[in-house]
């Protein structure tokens, strides 16, 4: 064995050692049951770590309240809170909870696998501002209160809510804060749950000169600007403690005490976006879409087999590798797998599968000229090469723009594409071609057969452009129309803001009930999608009723799980779609940058051209079909880019190869001949990608029925435009310039 070749067998068992190692944890991690895995917190931090939309949690977005500060102020004041907040999740037992910051004044937290979403977000969200101040006057209605008072209120005075069946006139200013609490904690006091508190050294000295000066006179304990309690003061009080009753379960006397011990935020925080995944739909998503994946990549891979039989097991070696590095990056580099992380893997099943067919085409076109199997297996990576290099670097390129532009479901298919991306050239550059060239030494190794798809083909596609120029026109128009049409109504809550519930119950229920029940709630307008045979229903309305939603099914129906639960506000709706946007703009850009560098800029402008026909002809089928965009849906559009890329950059590389061997051919004859010699190619890697589209779009469940229905419409729009779209383009353009 040559030095080259032992360092290449050493590097590829170093890798796969490396990948093993860092895999082992999410395998042990999750063949243990949901209670084992609690206990398992090292094995967790190293297992692959699953985003919300798979095993259920919370993901939710604060606004801190930061007008009317100057910036270093309010930089003060989101700090504090980000600081505050963390401490409260902390106390709450969340485990690997995700808290950041976000721009100038949001905070994003994230809680996997939360049960209780209500109980975490009064813990989050309230300010949690205690205060002391002492009562004026006070009656049992606020009415026969300002009757006393002579309908006005003193000057310094004002009226609170209250708990307690009086209403209070109170102080305005207090006489002591939260700030000189010490400590907090629940605990039951003749039978009822309270919040005991223990004041600093500062603190106890105020209590007990206030306690000890208004003897005989009531002293409002007030939380949020809302009288709690207001306790006769019997004596002075000199321990420095005290304690607030409230009708409280265990549960809000145990978070109170929580965010009492943490502070008071210091500035209000509002709710802009809140996504809840209840568990059970969690694991539905992933058992589902695993059965669905694995399923496909069988067939996949039985196909591969049949079809190209020894280079169809080393293909398949070369996809489960593929597999095995990308999933144990993502557990190395500590990232997350969400829904359309997974899009990003079936990029990557299309594209590894794609590379292993280019490198067999090319081998077969050397075996066809007379060429040893050596020197045809040589020829194949050496020939495939350049197009693999360019189709996968294009891709990466709107990957890592994606990355820096987009938002949470954007970054994670980005990442999950990037790490696929550079495990699929491994494996089918690296691990494949060593397999192959040490099978090519082998002295009983005298036949490689591979097999073909269809036979060569003359098929005129450039003369028939004008067909299918005006025949995409006509798709794109009647899409665009319809979009027009439904104009809001095309997008989810994820762009126009307001609130979904999805909702299981013990037995179905039908429409009309369910419209009943809304219209009595004020919410006759919302919409109303059921599935599971009536069992499960999906709400949406134009504004936050989630909890009026769920208030009213519960009472009116025999309801099992809140599966699901989203709030966007309006400006959280329109910061995604300017992200997403911006992103899709300048992935095109990098990939209209690097295309003209690589061929030409009418080449870049045929590809961008295609790109574009492919998203607008799967948006348009979208709005027929009466389904909402969303983030997850933006995510499966991206990847429709990446395959209609990869599929026009191979076209386009095969032209730039009969460039120099047909020189005597006209322009158009010569890339009809390149669309022919790609042809067999474009089919096989298409049907291999459809395969497991087709599994996930009929066995992955409700969750991911759209994404896998964008992907579909892609696949097969994106397989029509490198051959219809994008070289003809090319030529319509070159005739132009008169070349």
């Amino acid at each position: 064995m040559g030095r080259k070749r032992l360092i290449k067998l050493l590097t590829i068992i170093l890798v796969v050692a490396l990948s093993l190692w860092y895999l082992y944890p999410s395998i042990r991690y999750y063949r243990l049951s949901p209670e084992k895995r609690e206990l398992e917190r090292e094995l967790r931090d190293k297992a692959i770590h699953l985003g919300l939309d798979l095993q259920g949690g919370m993901h939710l977005v604060l606004e801190v309240d930061t007008k009317d500060m100057a910036e270093k102020e309010a930089n003060l004041a989101v700090e504090q809170a980000l600081t505050i907040i963390r401490n409260r999740v902390d106390q709450f037992g969340v485990a690997e909870p995700v808290i950041q910051r976000q721009g100038k004044n949001r905070i994003i937290v994230q809680l996997p696998g939360i049960r209780d979403p209500e109980r975490a977000k009064e813990l989050i969200g309230r300010t949690a501002l205690l205060e002391f101040k002492l009562v004026k006057d006070w009656a049992d209605s606020k009415e026969r209160l300002l009757e006393k008072l002579s309908h006005e209120i003193p000057l310094g005075y004002y009226i609170p809510e209250s708990k307690e069946e009086e209403v209070f006139l109170i102080e305005k200013e207090p006489s002591l804060t939260g700030r000189e609490l010490s400590t907090a904690s629940p605990e039951i006091y003749e039978a009822q749950p309270q919040v005991s508190l223990e004041f600093t050294k500062k603190g106890a000295g105020i209590f007990s000169e206030l306690t000890g000066k208004h003897v005989g006179e009531r002293l409002a304990i007030i939380l949020d600007d809302v009288v709690y309690s207001a306790p006769v003061i019997r004596e002075k009080i000199t321990g420095g403690k005290a304690r607030i009753t409230g009708r409280f379960t265990m549960n809000e006397a145990k978070d109170l005490a929580v965010v009492l011990r943490c502070g008071a935020l210091p500035s209000s925080c509002e709710k802009i976006e809140e996504r809840s995944v209840g568990p059970s739909l969690g694991r539905d998503s992933i058992n589902k879409g695993v059965r669905a994946a694995i399923l496909g990549l069988i067939l996949v891979a039985l196909f591969m087999l049949l079809y190209y039989r020894l280079g169809g097991l080393i293909a398949n070696l070369a996809l489960l590798l593929t597999l095995i590095l990308l999933m144990a990056a993502l557990a190395g580099f500590r990232a997350t797998l969400t829904l359309p992380g997974i899009a990003g893997i079936i990029l990557t099943i299309g594209m590894a599968v794609d590379a292993n067919v280019l490198i067999f085409e090319r081998m077969k076109e050397e075996l066809k000229s007379g060429k040893s199997i050596r020197a045809s297996v040589e020829g194949g990576y050496t020939q495939a090469f350049p197009t693999i290099m360019d189709a996968n670097v294009t891709t990466l390129i709107a990957a890592l723009v994606l990355f820096q532009f987009g938002t949470g479901p954007v970054k994670g298919f980005a990442i999950t594409l990037s790490l696929g991306i550079l495990a699929s050239m491994f494996s089918a550059l690296v691990v494949s071609r060593a397999i192959f060239e040490f099978l090519a030494t082998r002295r009983g190794f005298k036949r490689l057969s591979l097999a073909s798809l269809i036979g060569p083909t003359r098929i005129d596609f450039i003369n028939r452009r004008r067909i299918t120029f005006a025949l995409s026109t006509i798709l794109i128009v009647i899409g665009l129309f319809a979009l027009g049409l439904r104009r809001e109504k095309n997008f989810g809550i994820d762009f126009r803001g307001g609130s979904l519930v999805q909702l299981k119950f013990d037995s179905p229920i039908s429409a009309d009930e369910g419209r009943k029940a809304l219209s009595e709630i004020g919410l006759g307008a919302s919409t109303l999608q059921q599935f599971d045979s009536g069992k499960g229903m999906i709400i949406r309305s134009d504004r936050d009723a989630t909890g009026s939603i769920i208030s009213k099914f519960s009472q009116a129906f025999r309801l099992e799980e809140v599966q699901r639960r989203e709030t966007v506000g309006p400006e959280v709706g329109k910061d995604l779609q300017r992200a997403a946007l911006l992103a899709l703009f300048w992935a095109l850009i990098g990939i209209l940058v690097y295309i003209a560098w690589r061929f030409e800029f009418r080449f870049a402008i045929a590809a961008i051209s295609a790109l574009s026909h492919d998203v607008l002809i799967t948006i348009g089928a979208f709005s027929l079909t009466g389904r909402e965009f969303s983030l997850p849906v933006i995510a499966a559009l991206l990847t429709i880019v990446g395959y209609s890329l990869n599929d026009t950059i191979v076209v386009f590389d095969r032209i730039r190869r009969n460039r120099k061997i047909l020189r005597k051919e006209p322009f158009p004859i010569m890339v009809n001949i390149s669309i022919n010699e790609t042809l067999s190619r474009t089919l096989l890697t298409s049907l291999t990608t459809l395969i497991v589209v087709l599994s996930l779009f009929f066995l992955g469940g409700e969750v991911i029925h759209d994404f896998a229905f964008a992907l579909l419409v892609g696949i097969i729009v994106g397989t029509y435009s490198s051959i219809f779209v994008a070289s003809p383009i090319v030529v319509a353009w070159g005739k132009r310039a008169g070349r």
